[in-house]
C-alpha cells in the first residue's frame, strides 16, 4: 500500500477495485462499486448472503500483496453466525469485515444476486439468475409524540436511507400486516420488493427465503417447479392432470363447450384454477416449505388454456381469425386467479404470438434459443395442438397444425396416457414379427427374466403415445403396415398375431393376463387396428405439413437440427419420428428431445427478469404463418399421409436403418391399393382438432370407413 494512500480493494470475478477509507466495510465498498454482493439484513450480520473470500500472497498481476490479516479480525457477531448457521475458515461476512489495508476479496457465485447457474434435476440451459422479487430487511424508526406520521412512511424511509429504494408503494395487504410486523419485530422487519416498485409482503425481523413456482399449463397436464428466487434451486416439481378433460380431449372441443353452455367458460377457469392450487399445495408440502413464501408464479399455456386461466372467454378463438383477447405478457396477482398463495403474490404470464400459438410456444424459445443460434432450428410441441416454431438468428417463423389427441392416447383402441402399466417402447422382429415391448415402472423388456415380475402390481394396461410411434414405425419396418398405412392381411399367413377385424385387419401386440393375484391389475388384450393407424396417419401428416410449410415460407428442403418437446414429444424416439415422417429428414444425431421446453422457458422467466424483457422482444418479430388459409398446406398433408412420406426423400433416414420397398399396398377384401410411393386416391374430408382438413384416402382407406 502506498504510504498516505488509502487501501486498495480489488473484487474478483467483476475486477472492480477502488480505494477507501480505512474501517470502510467489504459490503459497503461493493456496494459503491456496484460489485454484484448479495445482503438481506442490510449489514448486521444476520443473513450471512454476503460472504466472500480474502486473497492471500503476493499479486503482481495486480500490484498488490492481500492478505486476510488487512481486513477487521472476525467478531463476536461472526462467531455467531458461525455457531448457528456455519462459516468456512477462509470466508468472512462482507458486511462485518472492514478493510485496512490494501485485499483482493473473492465474491463467490453463492453470494451474488445475479448469479449464473444451470439448474440440477430439470434441463436447462445456462442463465443468468436475476430475480424480480428481492427481500430487504430494515430497522423501522419508532414514533413519538414529538415525531407523528405514520409507520408506512417510516418504512419506506427506511427502505431509502438503507437501501436506496425509492417511489415505493406497498399493497393493501402490507399496510394491513405493518404494525404487528412492527411489534413482533421490535421495528426490524423483512419486505419483498417486486421489480423495484411494489412492497408485496412483510414479516417481522430477518426472514431469508423468497421462493416461486413456474407453471406449464398444458391442455392434459399441468406441472409445475417450486424454485428459491435467491439460488435457483428446484426444491420440488409435480404435475396433476387438468381437470376439463371432462369438458373436452382437445381444445377446440373446450372452446365448443364454452359456447354451447352458458357459463362453461367460467365453469372451465373455476376447474383449471381448482388445480393450480392443488398443485402449488402440493408442492410446497412436497418440498416442506411455507406457501406464504411463495411471491412469484410464471405461467405458460397455449393460448386456450391461457385466456380459461385468466378468466377470458375463448370463444373468439375458435374460429377465423382467432384473435386474442391480448398477445402481451400479463402481470397480475396471486388474489385476482384466487391462488392459495399470499394475496400480493404477483404472477407473470409469458407473451402470446398468435391465436394458436401461445405462451407455451414462446417459453419453448425462451428455453431453446433459436433466435441466438446461426443453425435452423426446428422446435415442435407435440401436442393436441403441436406448435411449430423454425428459425434462427436471422428470423423466426411459428405456425400451429391440429394434430388432435391420438398422440396422447385418445382414439386409439388401446391407448392411454403414460402411466405406469402403460407400454411406452416397442420392438418387432422382422423375420417373426413378435414384439418385445417396455412398460413404465418397469426396467424390463418383455422377454426378459423378471417382466412378470416387475409388472405384477401395474398390469399391462395400454399403449401411450411414445409406444404408439414406435410400435406404427416398427410394423412399417417390418413390412406390416405398407406406405400408405394398410395393415397387410397376407401376412396373417406368416403370424399369428395378424387378425382379422371385421372388413380391416389389426396386430396384436399383447394378449392379456388374467390378474396375477386378488387385488391386482390384470392385463387386458391390446391390438393396434387399422383406425389407430388412420389417427396417427392424420395427426403425423398435420404436423409434418406444418413443419414443412414454415419450409416453404424459409425457401429451405431442409433444417440442422429438430428439437421434440412438450410432455409426449420429448419421449419420442427420434429414430422412429423419423420412420414414421413425423417431422422432416434431417440428421439423426440433430434429431432430439428439448424436455417439456415450454416449462423450462416459465422457470427461466421466473428465476430472471432480463428473461422476461428477452423474450417479449423477441415474440414481438415471430412471424405467424396461418395453415387454415395457406393452399399448399393441404398439398403437404396429403403427401405427409404415406409413411415416412408421398413424396420427399429421406436420405439421412436411409442411411440410418433399412426402410421397406414400396411396392403397391395389397387390396384387402377388394379394395383396391394408391399408387405406390406417392399419394392415394383423393377422398373426402377428414377434422382434426376442430378444424376440418382436405385429404386424400386410399381406397382401403374409404373401404373401412364406410
Amino acid at each position: 500500500m502506498t504510504a498516505g494512500a488509502d487501501p486498495l480493494v480489488i473484487f474478483t470475478p467483476s475486477g472492480r477495485r477502488g480505494r477507501f477509507a480505512a474501517g470502510t466495510t467489504v459490503l459497503d465498498a461493493a456496494r459503491a462499486l456496484g460489485v454484484d454482493l448479495d445482503s438481506v439484513c442490510g449489514g448486521r450480520g444476520l443473513c450471512g448472503r454476503c460472504q466472500v473470500r480474502p486473497g492471500e500472497g503476493e499479486l503482481p498481476k495486480h500490484g498488490i500483496t492481500s492478505s486476510g490479516g488487512h481486513l477487521s479480525p472476525a467478531g463476536a457477531d461472526e462467531a455467531e453466525f458461525d455457531r448457528r448457521r456455519g462459516l468456512a475458515a477462509d470466508r468472512r461476512l462482507g458486511c462485518r469485515a472492514a478493510i485496512y489495508g490494501d485485499v483482493l476479496v473473492d465474491v463467490p457465485p453463492e453470494s451474488q444476486v445475479h448469479r449464473q447457474v444451470i439448474r440440477k434435476g430439470v434441463p436447462v440451459r445456462d442463465f443468468v439468475i436475476d430475480p424480480v422479487v428481492r427481500l430487504f430487511e430494515v430497522e423501522v424508526e419508532r414514533p413519538t409524540l414529538e415525531t407523528p406520521g405514520g409507520d408506512l412512511a417510516r418504512l419506506l424511509a427506511a427502505l431509502n436511507r438503507e437501501w436506496s429504494l425509492d417511489g415505493l408503494v406497498a399493497d393493501l395487504d402490507v399496510i394491513r400486516a405493518l404494525q404487528p410486523a412492527l411489534e413482533a419485530g421490535d421495528h426490524r422487519v423483512t419486505v419483498a420488493v417486486h421489480d423495484g416498485r411494489d412492497i408485496t409482503a412483510i414479516w417481522p425481523g430477518l426472514h431469508d427465503r423468497a421462493l416461486g413456482i413456474a407453471i406449464d399449463v398444458g391442455s392434459t397436464t399441468i406441472a409445475g417447479h417450486l424454485a428459491d428466487l435467491a439460488d435457483g434451486a428446484v426444491l420440488a416439481s409435480d404435475g396433476v392432470m387438468n381437470p376439463q378433460i371432462r369438458f373436452g380431449e382437445d381444445l377446440m372441443s373446450r372452446v365448443s363447450f364454452a359456447m354451447l353452455h352458458e357459463g362453461g367458460a367460467a365453469e372451465m377457469t373455476r376447474a383449471v384454477r381448482d388445480a393450480l392450487g392443488t398443485l402449488i399445495t402440493g408442492l410446497a408440502a412436497g418440498a416442506g416449505v411455507d406457501a406464504g413464501d411463495i411471491l412469484e408464479v410464471t405461467l405458460v399455456g397455449n393460448p386456450i388454456m391461457h385466456h380459461l386461466v385468466l378468466g377470458i372467454d375463448p370463444v373468439p378463438l375458435g374460429s377465423a381469425p382467432f384473435a386474442l383477447a391480448t398477445d402481451g405478457a400479463v402481470r397480475t396477482t396471486a388474489r385476482e386467479l384466487g391462488l392459495p398463495l399470499r394475496p400480493g403474490a404477483r404472477v407473470y404470464l409469458l407473451p402470446c404470438i398468435a391465436g394458436h400459438v401461445g405462451a407455451d410456444a414462446a417459453g419453448a424459445i425462451l428455453a431453446e434459443t433459436p433466435y441466438l443460434s446461426d443453425e435452423l432450428t426446428l422446435l415442435v410441441d407435440v401436442g393436441t395442438n403441436a406448435e411449430i416454431v423454425l428459425g434462427n438468428r436471422e428470423r423466426l417463423l411459428a405456425a400451429s397444425s391440429p394434430t388432435g389427441p391420438a398422440f396422447e392416447g385418445a382414439q386409439i383402441s388401446c391407448g392411454q396416457r403414460a402411466a405406469p402399466g402403460a407400454i411406452e417402447r416397442v420392438r418387432i422382429d422382422r423375420e417373426t414379427l413378435e414384439p418385445q415391448f417396455r412398460v413404465i415402472g418397469s426396467g424390463r423388456w418383455s422377454d426378459e427374466t423378471g417382466f412378470a415380475a416387475s409388472t405384477r402390481r401395474t398390469g399391462i394396461t395400454g399403449v401411450c403415445g411414445s409406444g404408439i410411434v414406435e410400435v406404427i414405425a416398427e410394423l412399417f419396418l417390418a413390412g406390416v403396415i405398407t406406405a400408405d398405412g394398410t395393415i397387410d392381411g397376407s401376412l396373417a399367413a406368416r403370424s399369428p398375431r395378424i387378425v382379422r377385424d371385421g372388413r380391416t385387419w389389426s396386430y396384436v401386440l399383447h394378449e392379456g393376463a388374467a390378474p396375477a393375484g386378488e387385488g391386482l391389475p390384470g392385463s387386458p388384450r391390446l391390438a393396434i387396428t387399422q383406425n389407430d393407424v388412420r389417427a396417427i396417419q392424420l395427426a403425423k401428416a398435420a404436423l409434418y405439413a406444418g413443419a414443412r410449410l414454415l419450409m416453404d415460407h424459409l425457401g429451405v428442403e431442409t433444417v440442422d437440427r429438430v428439437r421434440l418437446a412438450g410432455a409426449f414429444g420429448s419421449q419420442i424416439d427420434p429414430l422412429h419420428a423419423m420412420v414414421l415422417g413425423l417431422v422432416p429428414d434431417a440428421p439423426l444425431d440433430r434429431v432430439g428431445p428439448a424436455g417439456n421446453a415450454a416449462g423450462t422457458g416459465a422457470l427461466i422467466a421466473l428465476l430472471s427478469g432480463e428473461a422476461r424483457r428477452e423474450i417479449e422482444a423477441v415474440v414481438r418479430r415471430v412471424e405467424k404463418i396461418e395453415t387454415a388459409i395457406e393452399p399448399r398446406f393441404q398439398e403437404h398433408f396429403v403427401n405427409a399421409m404415406a409413411i415416412p412420406h408421398g413424396t420427399a426423400p429421406t436420405p439421412n433416414l436411409a442411411a440410418t436403418v433399412l426402410l421397406p420397398t414400396r411396392p403397391a399396398a395389397p387390396a384387402v377384401d377388394g379394395a383396391s391399393s394408391g399408387r405406390p410411393g406417392g399419394p392415394a386416391q383423393l377422398g373426402s374430408s377428414a377434422t382434426i382438432h376442430g378444424r376440418r382438413i382436405n385429404r386424400r384416402r386410399t381406397a382401403a382407406a374409404a373401404t373401412e370407413e364406410r
